[in-house]
């Protein structure tokens, strides 16, 4: 036990001194900065008060330098403002105004940065992408964003799908489906739902088009309410069925056979349960998807069991509402009551995958997420009306009865 006191401490200092490292190198980056201000300054006014004393040569050569610098004036200044507003925000501030804390931010531009500079020679990586994440936070237009960092509206648009496509590029893994399979099962296993590989939903956003008023979202989500896949730009005039046949989540389930090909189950009665996603009413029944039972107006005639899948399905479900509310409390730009324009329908799909990513990175950074979430008022799904699939029936009846079993135990 003194060992492991002894150690966390020994951690604890080492973080502590990293800090301090950091913030010097802060203080350091922003002193360099004023000083070139400072050193271009005076030898712009040196040059101004001494053209006839010096030599053509000289006076070329100070000429030379001070262009070199004031070439890219746009980096050094939207790097002196950040740095300055940086220093000045307290912590709670700062995670009020990007969503994510110091930290997260300096391991995010860390990640980031290598995909940014090269399209950004004169603005600084760590000015692009907080413009960026203040955007995606606070829903605010591009004047606003130019305003507070120190940028043209058109940098600041090109800075925000930059990093949009950055987060794509470099956060992929963070959607944990191929890799991550046996942690998923373990959460869904300790709410009693043995080989649970996630809650499959749909959600909506809104737009302004005269074909269809809202476009969506099929999402996987786990038992930590983190997003494993997301399938996003449908139009809301495609049904359920036909978005999800369309997925490269059915793809890799149902044709590649990439997914959910684990060891069964086997229940205390003998029963074989394959893996499979839990899915909304909407969806059809498949060996892999269970959907709940479904019978109109006859909810009295449901057995103990049909109640007891109903009631787990419907908790479960309750995970997926809650990630995409607090990823819309998170990104205000995705919030509800916004309606994205018809020029911009195209590019929401990899907004939302650049916000559902950061909300993973969040999770997996320990950042705090929104107490409260934001209610999306989704218009309900109308239930499947076709044939449920045979295997998938047996499949639900089997876990059912696992899952009465397991209610009348308790």
């Amino acid at each position: 036990m003194a060992k492991k006191r002894k150690a966390k401490k020994g951690v604890s200092v080492n973080v502590k001194r990293e800090r301090e490292r950091e913030r010097e190198r802060e203080g350091e980056g922003e002193e360099v900065v004023a000083l070139i201000w400072r050193v271009t300054q005076c030898a712009h006014s040196f040059l101004s008060h001494n053209k006839v004393s010096l030599l053509p040569s000289q006076s070329l050569r100070i000429k030379s330098l001070i262009s070199t610098i004031l070439s890219q004036p746009a980096q050094l200044d939207s790097c002196f403002r950040f740095r300055s507003l940086s220093l000045s925000l307290s912590d709670s501030q700062w995670l009020q105004a990007f969503r994510i804390s110091k930290p997260s931010f300096s391991h995010l531009l860390h990640v980031l940065s290598p995909s940014l500079a090269p399209s950004f020679p004169h603005i600084a990586p760590d000015c692009v992408l907080a413009s960026a994440l203040f955007r995606l936070a606070h829903a605010a237009p591009y004047p606003a964003v130019s305003r507070r960092f120190s940028i043209s509206p058109p940098e600041a648009c090109r800075a925000f799908f930059a990093v949009c496509k950055a987060l794509s590029l470099n956060l992929g893994h963070l959607f944990h489906l191929p890799t991550d399979s046996q942690r998923v099962v373990v959460g869904f296993g300790l709410s009693s739902l043995p080989n649970c590989f996630g809650v499959l939903g749909l959600a909506s956003f809104n737009i302004d088009h005269s074909l269809f008023a809202r476009l969506i979202v099929q999402a996987l989500v786990d038992s930590e309410g983190r997003f494993l896949d997301v399938s996003a730009g449908w139009p809301s005039t495609m049904k359920p069925d036909s978005i999800l046949r369309q997925s490269k989540l059915f793809h890799d389930v149902h044709e590649s056979k990439e997914l959910l090909n684990g060891p069964s189950y086997n229940l205390n009665d003998g029963a074989l349960i394959p893996q499979y996603v839990l899915g909304d009413s909407c969806f059809p029944l498949l060996p892999w998807l269970l959907t709940p039972y479904n019978r109109v107006n006859e909810e009295d005639s449901f057995g103990s069991a049909e109640r007891a899948f109903n009631s787990a399905h419907g908790n479960a479900m309750k995970l997926f509402r809650d990630a995409f509310g607090k990823l819309r409390a998170t990104w205000r730009l995705l919030a509800d009551s916004r309606k994205w324009k018809p020029e911009c329908v195209h590019y929401l799909p990899f907004v939302v995958v650049a916000a559902c990513l950061l909300h993973n990175f969040a999770v997996k950074c320990n950042e705090a997420l929104p107490e409260e979430d934001v209610v999306q008022k989704e218009e309900p799904y109308p239930a499947f009306d076709g044939l449920g699939d045979q295997s998938g029936v047996r499949v639900r009846d089997a876990l059912a009865l696992h899952l009465s079993r397991m209610t009348f135990r308790k």
